[in-house]
């Protein structure tokens, strides 16, 4: 016998079960949103904790270079334009408008703006320096140079080896192994044909090539990171690592241009993050 449907109960359990379908949805819905709006606050919250860290952190090494009786080198102004061209970027920067990309880069100027003033102040006073909560034979960026090539990774590995407070020749070879990576990385990832392609009439040197900034913009073009000022300041950055290197390979610090283990780490510190940055804008 078969069962009569009754078309009103029918109706009203499919009308039950859509409406639980739509309420269960709309709870899915909410828990999305507030996990969305939960992850957006908690980066905006870091973003702006580094953003204040790294502030305070330029400002009180800031005064302590201005405290300095050192006598004026290329790389001590080499320090000082960094920081003038720190603060145009962060005068124009507009962190409401910017990609979350873009905030990345900017708190990426901002600590290698400290580490700049770190790193000088360190060398000149290195009495009033505190030691950088790091270890010098610790590879923070093999990975990242491993994502480029192994060779990179093995170079600065190289570079670790040799900055041992015992080596007196140890920010020597500790330069020239780390020097090579900068040069290594612009040679390989940006051609200068790639870089004419995306900018036909950009700056080149005597030779023809692409300029070491033009480079640099060819980087940020491709990861759509469009800050004022921001090529120039890392093309400024990337000297005042190379102004550096000469100061450090000058023998004029110590016996043999050795230097105490609070220097070295800052030195570690300021070149690591440097080749990071770099890596950060190629890859």
């Amino acid at each position: 016998m078969v069962k009569t449907v009754n078309m009103s109960q029918f109706k009203s359990k499919m009308r039950q079960i859509q409406n639980k379908a739509e309420r269960d949805l709309r709870q899915i819905q909410r828990a999305t949103e507030r996990k969305m709006k939960s992850q957006i606050t908690k980066a905006v919250n870091e973003y702006k904790r580094d953003v204040r860290k790294n502030q305070q952190k330029i400002q009180s090494e800031l005064n302590k270079l201005n405290r300095s009786t050192k006598i004026i080198t290329s790389y001590t102004v080499s320090v000082r334009n960094l920081n003038s061209l720190y603060e145009r970027v962060n005068t124009s920067f507009d962190e409401f408008n910017a990609t979350q990309e873009e905030k990345k880069i900017y708190n990426y100027i901002e600590q290698e703006n400290a580490n700049n003033l770190i790193v000088a102040n360190a060398i000149n006073n290195p009495e009033l320096t505190e030691s950088v909560d790091i270890e010098l034979q610790d590879n923070g960026i093999g990975e990242k140079l491993k994502s480029l090539s192994i060779d990179l990774n093995n170079r600065w590995i190289g570079a670790l080896f040799s900055l041992n407070p015992n080596n007196p020749d140890a920010t020597r070879h500790f330069c020239t192994s780390t020097r090579e990576i900068f040069t290594d990385i612009f040679d390989k990832y940006a051609l200068d044909q790639d870089v004419f392609n995306v900018f036909p009439d950009c700056d080149k040197t005597e030779r023809g090539n692409a300029t070491r900034k033009s480079k640099i913009r060819y980087f940020l073009f491709k990861k759509g990171i469009d800050i004022k000022n921001a090529d120039e300041f890392i093309d400024n950055d990337i000297d005042n690592i190379l102004k550096l290197y000469h100061t450090l390979s000058d023998g004029t610090h110590g016996e043999a241009g050795k230097y105490n283990i609070i220097q070295l780490k800052a030195i570690k510190k300021r070149v690591e993050d440097g080749i990071n940055f770099l890596c950060s804008i190629v890859a």
